[in-house]
């Protein structure tokens, strides 16, 4: 099982201008990801589907980020392995281009959990990485984006070994202060993953960090005896402010909630081959 989001808004109108671009680009990271899930694992199904989003300009994420207050691009990303609870992020970069597979690097490289700025640039320099100058990052979709509010890119995925993931990166907010850190890279905020679900959140980063948005998910599960699709419900309509996520559990169940007009998101998974790219509920 694999999902994706491609963040939650609400758009001027109530209503996207051209659904069928953002369809096919979360297709496409599905695709992605399902490539990898099949003959590899968790981790690396989750980190393939997030790069594919980061490369898409359609998204707040990658090569499309929106910008900050002194219109530069600063990036956002973490992954986590629920197997081990190993986990790693990076914060406000501005010149690699997969934010996430940096985040892997720090979770496999280093003894860190969360590396920001210039030593986190540094690091993916160090490991090979692909490196873009900050201008590639910036295109003209920055200036008129669909979404009113903050959006993120996310994936989380059960592998046939019953081993959970999830992975998020991010552009965070328009115009927020150089520096600023979201939920995106927070672990327990916007990502979560242990043995019984994984989480990637999207909305409003503060109000996510607060709640503790994803942990909260997996402590309704594992101390409240709830359901997956139920602690997911009640974590979203806690946050008063744009809140959505995408998770799965070890079951292989689904859910993807959100308290905004719009958030992409869409599945798939092996029993039907079933691939969903919806919008709404």
């Amino acid at each position: 099982m694999i999902v994706v989001h491609g963040g939650c808004g609400n758009p001027a109108g109530g209503a996207v201008r051209d659904e069928a671009p953002y369809h096919r680009a979360l297709e496409e990271a599905l695709a992605a990801g399902w490539a990898v899930l099949e003959s590899g694992g968790a981790l690396d199904a989750v980190q393939a589907a997030v790069e594919s989003l980061e490369d898409c300009p359609l998204f707040n994420a990658g090569r499309g980020s929106v910008l900050t207050g002194d219109g530069e691009v600063e990036m956002d990303a973490a992954v986590m392995l629920g197997s081990k609870g190993h986990a790693g992020a990076v914060a406000a970069v501005t010149g690699v281009r997969h934010p996430v597979a940096l985040a892997r690097v720090v979770m496999e490289h280093t003894p860190h959990v969360l590396i920001a700025g210039s030593g986190a640039e540094r690091l993916a320099e160090e490991r090979g990485l692909e490196l873009c100058d900050p201008s590639w990052f910036i295109t003209d979709r920055q200036h008129e984006r669909w979404l009113a509010s903050q959006g993120t890119v996310g994936a989380v995925a059960l592998d046939a070994r019953g081993v959970l993931a999830a992975a998020t990166s991010t552009g965070g907010v328009r115009h927020q202060l150089p520096g600023r850190i979201g939920d995106s890279p927070l672990i327990g905020a916007g990502t979560y993953a242990d043995t019984r679900c994984a989480i990637s959140a999207t909305g409003h980063g503060e109000s996510l960090i607060r709640h503790v948005a994803a942990h909260e998910v997996a402590s309704l599960i594992a101390h409240g005896g709830l359901p997956l699709s139920d602690a997911c419900e009640q974590v979203v309509k806690n946050i008063e402010l744009d809140a959505g996520l995408i998770a799965v559990d070890a079951h292989g169940n689904v859910a993807m909630p959100f308290n905004t007009a719009v958030m992409h998101r869409g599945f798939r998974r092996v029993e039907h081959f079933e691939t969903a790219v919806i919008r709404d509920s």
